[in-house]
């Protein structure tokens, strides 16, 4: 017993001897050479850091100014920006808007209660175009004329959508149930004219007239001219010819009156000279000339035959 408790006495106090030796020698190195490190930025770094962060927050102020600024000056809104709105049916703009570039929409239309204006410093083009983007209308608004380039160009009544106006390269139609010509030289067409009725307005004459050349009309089934309450006159500088190749000429009239007809002269007595002559015999030539010649008891065409030479 003795003999255990010693050496366990001696084994204790070895390892407190080894444990101060091993303290020892790790302490005294470390006191030799011992430095102390600052932890952190000192100096220029720093106040660099400083000055960049400063710089960093100047800038996101002046941006968020900007912002605020241009949100009030554009006046964004919920709805869209300025007089740009945006709605369920498409995109609505308020008072006057300028297009710099080309504007591709579906449909433009105005409010109700104010026009549609499309206004530019040169002209205005509207093109449209097929799913082959080959150009197939144009509508070109300039200062000095209107053009429409297109295959049939009309213009309907608001009413009933009854075709006023139409025009294709094959003929023009016109669909209004008046076609006013106010010009003061009238209208001047340059080849045949078809049309079954022309009137006059009221209290105003008809007058047809071609300055240089002829005037005809033609009609298969017959040309009617008719003044229900005036004169019809037909009036002509060199000859008037009347002509029916297979009926008659007809003259229906209480009066039928043939003015400045040549007179041929004849006297069957010296007493009837002296009288006044009233009474004339109408005489036809060979060649249809009509003449008058004075009457007597019997025919006296013969005796003024002399006027047929004259013709």
């Amino acid at each position: 017993m003795d003999r255990s408790t010693n050496l366990d006495i001696e084994e204790l106090k070895m390892t407190r001897e080894q444990y101060i030796l091993a303290t020892q020698q790790n302490s005294l190195p470390r006191a030799e050479n011992a430095q102390l490190y600052p932890v952190g930025i000192y100096g220029w770094r720093k106040r660099c850091l400083y000055f960049f962060v400063l710089l960093l927050l100047v800038t996101m102020i002046v941006n968020l100014a900007m912002t605020i600024w241009i949100l009030k000056v554009m006046n964004f809104t919920v709805d869209g920006m300025g007089n740009l709105r945006v709605t369920k049916k498409g995109i609505r703009l308020e008072g006057i808007s300028e297009f710099l570039l080309p504007l591709y929409v579906k449909e433009i239309h105005s409010r109700k209660d104010s026009p549609l204006v499309l206004q530019s410093d040169r002209n205005v083009t509207v093109n449209a175009r097929n799913h082959m983007g080959q150009l197939t209308g144009q509508l070109t608004v300039g200062a000095d004329a209107v053009e429409a380039q297109c295959k049939r160009f009309e213009v309907r009544a608001s009413e009933d959508g009854r075709v006023l106006f139409s025009a294709d390269e094959d003929e023009i139609t016109i669909g209004a149930e008046k076609l006013k010509v106010t010009g003061t030289e009238g209208a001047v067409f340059g080849h045949s004219v078809e049309t079954p009725h022309i009137r006059a307005e009221p209290s105003q004459d008809l007058r047809l007239e071609s300055p240089t050349r002829s005037l005809i009309m033609e009609a298969p089934r017959g040309v009617q001219v008719s003044a229900a309450a005036g004169d019809f006159k037909a009036t002509c500088r060199k000859e008037l010819h009347l002509q029916s190749t297979e009926g008659e000429i007809f003259l229906n009239a209480d009066t039928i009156r043939l003015g400045n007809l040549p007179t041929g002269s004849f006297s069957s007595s010296p007493s009837s000279s002296n009288a006044q002559q009233t009474v004339y015999e109408l005489c036809v030539c060979p060649n249809g000339k009509l003449y008058l010649s004075p009457a007597g008891v019997g025919s006296t065409c013969q005796y003024s035959s002399n006027i047929c030479l004259w013709s």
